[in-house]
């Protein structure tokens, strides 16, 4: 099936799934990073990150903070003082070996 896809088409979908996944993560800021990252290895802060990185890779300069209020939908610092709590020991445990995992 995918095949049937042209390239440009492909990107056009991959783009709005990858919206559609932002705008849900948005919508529900109860879930932690510390939540995402130790059941999936990867938060909205990975995903900053790679959204700067395909940024750079064709030649758009964005600092981390600019890729995190794209993913976050407001500046990091304002999320962060209004949704995240302070992780638990057992929390903070799994999420040093999940980040230990999903760094290569």
């Amino acid at each position: 099936m995918s095949e049937k896809i042209d390239p440009a088409t492909r990107t056009e979908i991959e783009a709005a799934a990858f919206r559609k996944l932002v705008e849900h993560l948005r919508k529900y800021p109860e879930v932690q990073n510390l939540d995402l990252m130790n059941l999936a290895y990867f938060c909205r802060n990975c995903m900053s990150k790679w959204y700067r990185g395909a940024a750079a890779e064709r030649g758009v300069e964005l600092d981390y903070d600019e890729a995190r209020e794209i993913v976050y939908g407001m500046p990091y610092a304002d999320y962060k003082r209004r949704y995240q709590r302070e992780g638990t020991p057992e929390q903070l445990e799994k999420f040093a070996a999940a980040e230990r995992k999903a760094t290569p």
